[in-house]
């Protein structure tokens, strides 16, 4: 099973240039491997670009993109982390969805399909990232 990052799913929504062929690839390969799952957060985040929820769920259908519940231990791990984020001088916004999400993947014993590797590596060093190569 794999947890799908919200950035590789708005390569296909909007039809990224540079991205939207490897995330399609890489949605396909990880298919193959099991289901491909989503969390309420990855949800959330893609409901910016939908007028509808009719829209998004239909986009998800397609996609073949089931849900995913975060277990609670999860949502205690992302606070800590964030925590240890923050006390190292980490900025204050745009940045919790991807404690849930990295906390989500780890707990569950998931990998991560993601383009946005940074805080992953650092902050979930033992987390099985599929991203592009550096």
């Amino acid at each position: 099973m794999t947890l799908v990052d919200t950035n590789v799913l708005l390569d296909l929504v909007t039809d990224d240039p540079t991205w939207a062929d490897w995330s399609i690839a890489e949605l396909e390969k990880a298919s193959l491997q099991g289901p491909l799952l989503i969390n309420d957060v990855v949800y959330a985040e893609l409901a910016v670009r939908y007028d509808r929820i009719e829209h998004l769920d239909a986009f998800l259908d397609q996609a073949g993109l089931e849900m995913a519940a975060m277990p609670r231990s999860a949502l205690f791990l992302a606070g800590k982390v964030f925590t240890k984020y923050r006390k190292s001088g980490g900025s204050r916004t745009g940045v919790l969805p991807d404690f849930f999400i990295g906390a989500h993947a780890i707990v569950s014993g998931l990998a991560l399909l993601t383009r946005d590797v940074g805080r992953y590596r650092a902050y979930f060093p033992a987390l099985r990232l599929i991203a592009p190569k550096a």
